[in-house]
């Protein structure tokens, strides 16, 4: 009797960066994420000292969200319907034109405040469409078995461009001018089109419909899974709270913990905490990703909590370094989670949607934080929005598809 064959392992999927497609992709894509986290330090830098007002600094940076969030649907509709890889080098290649447009007209003089707001306009509808390309080129140029990693490799790319982001902003700034800032972050956007027309990505096409139809078949693949739109709420929350910490928070450790030293060392320490959870997620695969994803974002109640109390500055600083690993960690996982289960001819609609109801809650809470404290004290909206995260974060795990999913 001859003794059957032995059943050979399946081959070890490679690293994502050994391939060259999806290493083209990284390196664009870092470039990229280096461009958008400069962007807000150089801009608030070059309002505030061509017009010394807040006021107009709040006007240019709505003008840059408002268009964003307006058309974030729009986006995932073009991102499906169109080569994710066109879609993202025709952003970036606009958002390049936009911040050159503000470095020439700074390094020329004083720019006005309508060019300003027009171009970062123009930058902020451009990001709409780019936004939900990432999923896409993500799952068209990485193996199923490689998708983790990939992400936990983007995790990575987007947490150190958030730190040397606006340090080189602020550096350029400081020493050459803000003009140069904003070549600086044209270049970075130019270079990433560049890299992205030598990647090759693998695409579902869909077939022709109206608009309205492609909208409502992608909210319907939001709808139709508990563990998702129940998780959105979860991260709408964490949005809307950070925004109540950001308003509050340096008027706090300016006044009880210490002074602006201590703010800014809070948000570099959160910047290292979003790096470590990013590197543990490459290393770390979760039994049940979507809940303990949400568990870590729950961890953002520490922070405001303790800033309520004006607990002793290390504490604080420390709580909200362990609140962003807990971000850090959710974004790769949730981005593999969400690859995974959704169908790929689907994957932008699906993304822009996220990102839609992730943010929306942001300008909530910047229009909200402020009133609630003046009319009773910083602690009330703090502890508020610490009760709110928590609870909608952890509430997610009473969802049984948030506990089943696998």
């Amino acid at each position: 009797m001859t003794a059957a064959p032995a059943a050979t392992a399946p081959a070890p999927v490679p690293h994502p960066l050994r391939t060259r497609p999806f290493r083209l992709l990284f390196a664009g894509r870092a470039l990229s994420l280096l461009g958008d986290a400069a962007i807000p330090a150089a801009l608030a830098l070059a309002v505030l000292e061509a017009t010394g007002s807040t006021a107009a600094l709040a006007l240019v940076l709505g003008c840059a969200m408002v268009p964003k969030l307006l058309l974030l649907p729009l986006g995932g509709v073009v991102g499906d319907r169109f080569d994710a890889r066109t879609v993202a080098l025709t952003t970036d290649l606009v958002r390049c034109a936009t911040q050159l447009l503000v470095g020439l007209q700074l390094l020329g003089g004083s720019p006005g405040l309508a060019v300003l707001a027009v171009a970062e306009a123009f930058g902020g509808a451009a990001g709409a469409f780019a936004v939900p390309t990432g999923a896409p080129l993500v799952k068209g140029t990485v193996e199923t078995g490689a998708l983790h990693r990939a992400n936990a490799a983007m995790g990575v790319a987007q947490s150190a461009t958030r730190l040397a982001g606006p340090a080189l902003a602020g550096t350029l700034v400081l020493t050459v001018g803000a003009g140069w800032a904003f070549v600086l972050d044209a270049a970075t956007f130019g270079a990433s089109a560049l890299l992205l027309t030598a990647v090759r990505v693998k695409r579902v096409p869909i077939p022709r419909r109206s608009l309205r139809a492609d909208l409502v078949e992608g909210w319907r693949e939001v709808r139709s899974r508990d563990w998702y739109w129940t998780s959105l709420v979860g991260h709408g929350a964490w949005n809307g709270a950070a925004a109540v910490l950001m308003t509050l928070g340096p008027a706090i450790a300016v006044q009880r913990l210490g002074g602006g030293t201590t703010w800014v060392v809070l948000l570099q320490v959160g910047a290292v905490g979003f790096l470590v959870g990013a590197l543990l997620a490459d290393r770390l695969t979760p039994r049940r990703p979507v809940l303990a994803a949400n568990l870590g974002l729950a961890t953002y109640a520490l922070p405001l909590v303790l800033l309520a109390v004006a607990a002793p500055a290390p504490v604080t600083i420390a709580a909200y370094g362990l609140a962003q690993a807990g971000l850090g960690f959710l974004s790769p996982v949730w981005q593999t989670a969400v690859q995974r289960a959704v169908p790929a001819h689907a994957l932008a609609r699906v993304t822009s949607y996220d990102w839609l109801l992730s943010l929306a809650a942001m300008p909530l809470g910047y229009a909200l934080a402020p009133l609630a404290a003046s009319a009773w004290g910083p602690e009330v909206p703090l502890l508020a929005a610490a009760v709110v995260v928590g609870g909608c974060c952890l509430g997610t795990a009473l969802v049984p598809g948030v506990r089943k999913f696998t």
